[in-house]
């Protein structure tokens, strides 16, 4: 905690030899600016005119590569392709696919108080973070840790974590693939019951009036829609104790044709990208839309949604809960992953992320309202077609639901139910589109800038090729059983450890305070008291209790009704072990760099402070920000220097 509060004393060590020489170099005098040609041609802000926003705000380019000089760093076409790909990546399969199943089995209302609390106090202000440090810093999600170097583990261990929702978001997609060709048939192949499966199989497909009056109060039976997913698409085993099998060759092709897509889009980068953004982004909420009136107009939708919406106040005290809420945040959003660093990274340095920020949030939050709603409606007319009132006794949980009901309300449809099966699993395919070129692409930028000599084609060939054979394990009849392990264990844990370290490491190591300095410099924005006290105390806390509260109350993870075998528990913890871990393994080489002629202590708390060239990447922006803080240095040495003082001055300085 030392060496974070005096992070005022660290501006003044890393920063006086970079002053020295742009002190030297500039001959303009600082607090008065003048337009200046950037490298594209367009007028900046620089030293010279009486009244200007703040000295780093405009439109200057990334320019050269951070850290990289005489590389010129990709950028996005236009400021709108920003936003489209981050709504691309953030508005995905974490709404339509993991929230209607994570709220299901939470409680349904019960969950989305959490939810809202969560993405409020959590999920708003860390996308606004991550997106502030990647366009201040045009950094991948690794490199962006240069402001304090021993903590740079955190960006590796997270780049770990995205490639593994890399791989089985791709067998996602692969599954909608297949049923996207099976909607085509006449008769879609999910409608009906087959012989085999007995008399506790209820046609998903339109019934008549005299057959579902026959049916009722038969008991609770399950749905061709969720049979013809567990048999014949994933062929799934009832354990893994003998084996996950062998892939299933059908899904083997669609994983193929879904990462030969993404490393189509991301060929030439966020230029290509960028571009494919826009349907990406729009083309899913047409056909929301539509399934939404389709939905709502299915009986006993109503008490569905109902559940949905109403509060369970006494789930609010379970801890899970809300460890649930913080994890579907993560996912919905894509924040603690490195994404949206990564994105924010291509930026122009004056862009209006605030903006972005806002935009993005609240229409992730809508649209995974709006699936739940839809989810929620379908699943209140399961369970009048069961002629019961238990809602979330109608269908199992878990990954499979969006493959289920879904279907089942597809399956409904008197006019043409192929159509809108298409539409569908299109809209749903795009969405993990979206979402996996986001993450792909983060793995490419952090390859990239650790070997700079390599082609953009030549990396996202490879993740496509180890990315594809890694999925074939989860395209097996034990797939899901293993899928279910690496998300909590890979995932889930990891991701939440590494955003408390992430938080911290922001918040008081470099410093609130610094970081506000940095969005009014860039930006010309004061960040306000919400952010200020959600970064570095709020948001941390609840992350760090609910952390707490899991740990204390961890029960043996489980796939639907099957416990795995010992062994494969100590896999998983070490996975978990293996991703937290880095944060260590990379301390180690930071602390080693540091001159070699200063005690252990002391080179331990240099790898602390942030590199001399940390600070926007085009030379003349950089040199404007290094004068900028040192004006606030010299101003800081007159403040109060008690421990709690500093405190205070980093939270609402």
């Amino acid at each position: 905690m030392e060496t974070t509060i005096n992070n005022n004393n660290n501006d003044n060590g890393y920063m006086n030899q970079a002053y020295v020489g742009s002190l030297n170099a500039s001959t303009s005098i600082p607090g008065a600016y003048k337009p200046n040609e950037s490298s594209n041609g367009k007028k900046t802000l620089s030293e010279g005119s009486g009244s200007a926003p703040p000295p780093g705000h405009g439109d200057s380019p990334s320019g050269v590569e951070a850290g990289q000089p005489g590389k010129k760093r990709d950028s996005w076409n236009n400021d709108i392709e920003f936003l489209m790909s981050c709504i691309a990546l953030s508005v995905g399969l974490g709404n339509v696919w993991r929230f209607p199943f994570t709220a299901l089995e939470n409680g349904g209302g019960a969950f989305v108080i959490p939810y809202l609390i969560v993405l409020i106090l959590v999920g708003k202000p860390v996308y606004y973070l991550e997106m502030l440090l990647g366009q201040f810093s045009s950094r991948s999600s690794v490199k962006v840790y240069d402001f304090s170097p021993i903590m740079r583990g955190i960006g590796y261990g997270q780049v770990l974590a995205t490639g593994i929702v890399t791989t089985y978001y791709a067998t996602l997609m692969a599954l909608t693939l297949r049923y996207f060709v099976d909607s085509f048939y006449p008769t879609l192949p999910w409608s009906y019951c087959r012989e085999e499966w007995g008399t506790e199989c209820l046609d998903s497909g339109p019934q008549e009036a005299s057959r579902a009056t026959s049916l009722a109060g038969s008991g609770v039976r399950t749905t061709s829609a969720e049979f013809y997913f567990t048999n014949i698409i994933l062929r799934e085993k009832a354990s893994i104790d003998d084996g996950i099998g062998y892939p299933s060759w059908s899904l083997a092709l669609a994983l193929a044709v879904a990462w030969i897509v993404i490393a189509g889009i991301m060929f030439k980068g966020v230029k290509s990208s960028g571009k494919a953004s826009y349907f990406l982004a729009l083309f899913p909420y047409v056909v929301m839309l539509v399934l939404l009136v389709r939905a709502l107009t299915l009986p006993g939708a109503f008490d569905g949604v109902l559940y949905f919406l109403r509060p369970q106040w006494h789930k609010l005290l379970e801890p899970q809960v809300w460890y649930a809420a913080v994890t579907q945040v993560f996912f919905s959003l894509a924040i603690c992953f490195g994404n949206i660093i990564m994105y924010a990274s291509y930026n122009r340095f004056g862009h209006n992320i605030y903006r972005d920020a806002n935009i993005v949030t609240t229409l992730d939050t809508f649209t995974s309202l709006l699936s739940g709603v839809i989810i929620f409606g379908i699943l209140g007319n399961l369970a009048y077609e069961n002629n019961t009132t238990d809602i979330a006794s109608v269908v199992n949980g878990g990954p499979g639901l969006a493959f289920i009901s879904y279907p089942d309300a597809i399956a409904k449809f008197k006019w043409l139910p192929q159509l809108f099966s298409v539409l569908f699993f299109l809209m749903l395919f795009v969405l993990g589109i979206g979402s996996n070129v986001g993450m792909a692409s983060c793995m490419s930028t952090v390859i990239k800038d650790q070997f700079g000599h390599l082609k953009n084609w030549t990396v996202v060939v490879g993740i496509a090729i180890v990315g594809y054979f890694l999925g074939l394990l989860y395209i097996t009849p034990g797939g899901q059983f293993l899928l279910n392990l690496v998300d909590y264990f890979g995932v889930t844990f990891v991701a939440l450890v590494l955003a408390i370290f992430e938080l911290v490491t922001i918040a008081w190591i470099y410093g609130v305070k610094r970081l506000c300095r940095d969005v009014e410099f860039m930006i010309g924005i004061k960040t306000s008291l919400y952010y200020r006290i959600c970064w570095a105390v709020v948001t941390p806390l609840l992350m760090l209790t609910i952390l707490i509260y899991t740990l204390v109350l961890y029960e043996p993870l489980k796939y639907k009704d099957y416990t795995y075998q010992s062994g494969v528990y100590v896999f998983g913890w070490c996975l978990s072990a293996f991703g937290v871990g880095q944060v260590l393994f990379w301390a180690i080489p930071a602390v080693r760099k540091q001159p070699s002629h200063l005690g252990l202590w002391a080179r331990i708390r240099k790898a602390f402070e942030p590199l001399p060239n940390w600070g926007p990447s085009d030379p003349q922006t950089l040199k404007r920000y290094q004068l900028f803080v040192q004006e606030g240095n010299a101003n800081a040495l007159f403040r109060r220097s008690s421990i709690w003082h500093k405190i205070y001055d980093n939270i609402f300085g």
